[in-house]
Order: structure tokens, then C-alpha cells, then sequence
């Protein structure tokens, strides 16, 4: 394991920060010893036209990362092996990841699949402490979960810049970004390499004469407000001059949806109507599991001509899916109407407004008794078919028509932005 790169074992830090190496792609050569040390990519289809979702350590060596087409890869790397990725399996190995840090410090948020972050509390703020932690969890990594699962880790005083620190060096990196050396080594970094810079933001800071690193560190609070065009900017400059954020704090939830971008077979207008109310009803299910009620529905599709039609609707707030299914039955004659029956490319069903189940329901003046039992047998069947399909396997039962072909691509897909419970890869 590489020392450290900082000194000062007596100064302070709050955060943890740590960052899976490769995650899909370790967990691969976990699973399968015959992998290791071998240039892998981890792909969601068997085809040349797809993109890597991972790839290995060896694979980034040849310029291979997450979104590079595989056909080109294949040119840059003639050995490179395609593995179709098992998200089941790395939601298993995400939760046992948690499991194995919290051996040692509680998590404090997840940030996604593979990061984490622990904020530190008094007696491991010290930085000979707080370092001691991190290789404890380190070696833990290797001896309790796998030889491959390997992390970086960042040290730092909030959030942000502990992220930046593990970004720094990898793979099996362990960096210290402490107040009182800033900017110190944030200088020998590109914009890019920050959190929260992409492709279209480095425009825009380039538009406001910033254009390293340097000149990011110099600008005022008010320069990158008017850069990101709002309070984002401010929290920018406070995140990277080593204040406390926002971010350090986790959010709730606002929305719950899915997407997915259809196969050739499943593009006409009456399959893709078929996968829109699958991926609704999974939706479904997880607003019930997380215990909320939605108030309203958006529907998006995209043609594969490219415009992108949508609509949306308000409704008394629920969970039930056969009330769910009949909006979206509605909002997909709107929508197809607006795509003028298109063949599509891509559909996103999304749920928001959401409320708590245990916050009370505003009741409706003249709502009939008959119809608030309707709603609650229909609420309470909705239950009922989840735990069916729990115990029995995915879609077991479903709401309507629900073909075979259809029901293979809805397994549940990783966003690395949210990590799925193990329940709902039978949802």
C-alpha cells in the first residue's frame, strides 16, 4: 500500500473519503480468478457497438474507461475480454463493503455504488488517527471482502475536497488535503479533475477568464456565482477553500423513477408503451417499500429521430400501481400523439412530489366513503403483489400484458448515483 502523502500528523481533518477502484470490473476478478490481471471491460450487452460501463486496471492502461465504444477499445487493446455485468452481484458486494467500513467507523453518507464518506468525530479528526483508520480499512477491504476490491481513499476537511483527494491518486491511493496547505497540490490539477467541472462547465468558467486551477483558486465567490448562475458557485468556492457545505449533508428524497433505452425490438409505439408501465410498476414498488406516496407523474420519450416529447399529470397522492398505470396510459397517448407515433428510442417514467407515508393524508370534502375504501383495498393489493414477487420471484404477477422479452431487460440496472436494495432486483 503507498504511504500517505501528507505530514503534519498532528493537524485536523473531518472527512473520509473513499472511492472504489474499478468497482464493477474488481468485483468481476473477484468472482472469477481466471480474469485477474487481464484487461477486462464490463459491458450491459454481448455487441462491439455498445460502451463500457468499467474496465479494469489493466483495460485503463490502454486508454480503455467507463464510456469508451467497444469496438474501439477492441482496436486499442486486442485482448480485451467483455464481461456482461451482474448488478445483483454488486449490490452484494456494495453491502458488504458497508458492512466491512462500518467495522471500523459508522458511514455517514453513500455517495453512490462505490463511494462513501465517513465524517470523523473528535478523537480521529487528528490526522495520525484519522490515517490509521483508513489503512484499517483498507486492509479490512482485503482480508474480509476480496484481494481485488481495492480503494482510495481522501482525507480532507469537508467533503469536497476529501473526494478531490481520492481522485489524486489511484489506484490504492491514500491523500491528505489539509486547510493550511491549500492550494498546495490542488494546483497540479486540471479543472476537469474537479468534482463538478464536466465538459460543460469548463466553458463557462472559460467565459469568466478561469482557466486553471489557479485562477479557479483566486476568483471570488461572486465570479463562480455568476459562472454556475446561482448559489451552486457560492457552494463551489466554499467547497474548494475548505469550508463546510451543503453537500455534507445527505439529501432526501425528491423523485423516484427509472429509464431505459430500448433494443431495436421494443421500439415500435405499443412495446414501448408496454416497457413504459414496467418500468412505472417498478417504480411503484419502491415508493411503497421506501414508504412514500407520489403526487404527480412525468412521463419522457425520445424518438429515435431525436425530439423529445413529454407530459405530466397531478393526482391525489398514492402508491397504488393500477391507479399509477391508468395516469401513465393517459400521459402515453399525450406524449405518442406529440412524438406523432414515432418508433422510440429511449423512455423515462419519473414519480415526484413525494410525501412520507406517516405524514397525515388531507382528506377531500366530498369524497364518498365507498371510494376511500376503493382506494385503500387497491392500496393495500398493490402490497400485496410486491410480497408475491419478493418471495416468488419477479414479476411472478404483474399488471397487465407483460411479455417475456420485456420482463428479461427490466432486472434492475446500477445508476452510480443510487445503490438499489437487495429487494428490488425482484421488484
Amino acid at each position: 500500500m503507498p504511504p500517505a502523502t501528507a505530514p503534519h500528523s498532528q493537524a485536523l481533518v473531518d472527512w473520509l473519503f473513499l472511492d472504489l477502484n474499478s468497482y464493477f470490473a474488481s468485483v468481476e476478478q473477484q468472482m472469477h480468478p481466471e480474469l485477474r490481471g487481464k484487461p477486462i471491460a464490463v459491458v450491459p450487452v454481448d455487441t462491439d457497438a455498445t460502451s463500457a460501463i468499467a474496465a479494469s486496471q489493466e483495460a485503463k492502461k490502454f486508454g480503455i474507461k467507463t464510456g469508451t465504444n467497444i469496438g474501439e477499445a477492441r482496436r486499442r487493446c486486442p485482448d480485451l475480454i467483455t464481461v456482461m455485468a451482474n448488478h445483483d452481484f454488486y449490490v452484494e458486494f456494495h453491502h458488504k463493503i458497508i458492512e466491512e467500513v462500518e467495522r471500523h467507523f459508522p458511514v455517514h453518507i453513500i455517495c453512490s455504488i462505490d463511494e462513501m464518506a465517513c465524517k470523523l468525530d473528535a478523537p480521529r479528526r487528528r490526522l495520525d488517527v484519522a490515517l490509521d483508520l483508513a489503512r484499517r480499512i483498507k486492509q479490512g477491504l482485503r482480508e474480509r471482502v476480496g484481494e481485488c476490491v481495492t480503494c482510495s481513499i481522501g482525507l480532507a476537511p469537508n467533503r469536497f475536497l476529501a473526494k478531490v483527494a481520492s481522485d489524486m491518486q489511484k489506484p490504492d491511493g491514500l491523500v491528505v488535503l489539509l486547510p493550511e496547505e491549500l492550494p498546495g497540490r490542488l494546483l497540479e490539477l486540471e479543472l476537469s479533475d474537479l468534482c463538478g467541472i464536466g465538459r460543460r462547465m469548463e466553458p463557462r468558467l472559460h467565459a469568466c477568464g478561469i482557466r486553471t486551477v489557479a485562477d479557479l483558486w483566486e476568483a471570488s465567490s461572486e465570479t463562480l456565482h455568476r459562472a454556475w448562475g446561482g448559489v451552486c458557485g457560492d457552494r463551489f468556492w466554499h467547497g474548494l477553500h475548505g469550508g463546510a457545505t451543503e453537500d455534507d449533508v445527505p439529501a432526501a428524497h425528491r423523485t423516484l423513477g427509472h429509464s431505459h433505452v430500448l433494443a431495436p425490438e421494443f421500439r415500435t409505439p405499443p412495446a414501448a408503451g408496454i416497457v413504459a408501465r414496467r418500468l412505472l410498476l417498478k417504480a411503484a414498488s419502491r415508493l411503497r417499500r421506501m414508504k412514500y406516496r407520489a403526487r404527480q407523474l412525468h412521463l419522457s420519450v425520445r424518438t429515435e429521430d431525436g425530439p423529445r416529447c413529454e407530459a405530466q399529470a397531478k393526482f391525489e397522492e398514492g402508491a397504488d400501481s393500477i391507479v399509477l398505470a391508468r395516469v401513465l396510459a393517459e400521459l402515453w397517448e399525450r406524449v405518442m400523439k406529440q412524438a406523432r407515433w414515432q418508433r422510440v428510442k429511449k423512455v423515462s417514467v419519473t414519480l415526484f412530489g413525494l410525501v412520507a407515508e406517516a405524514l397525515p393524508q388531507q382528506l377531500e370534502l366530498f369524497h364518498s366513503p365507498d371510494a376511500s375504501a376503493s382506494k385503500e383495498q387497491r392500496e393495500n393489493l398493490s402490497h400485496v403483489l410486491d410480497q408475491i414477487n419478493q418471495k416468488y420471484g419477479r414479476d411472478s404477477v404483474v399488471i397487465g400484458f407483460t411479455p417475456d422479452t420485456v420482463r428479461t431487460f427490466s432486472g434492475t440496472k446500477i445508476a452510480f448515483t443510487r445503490i438499489p436494495d437487495r429487494e428490488e432486483f425482484k421488484e
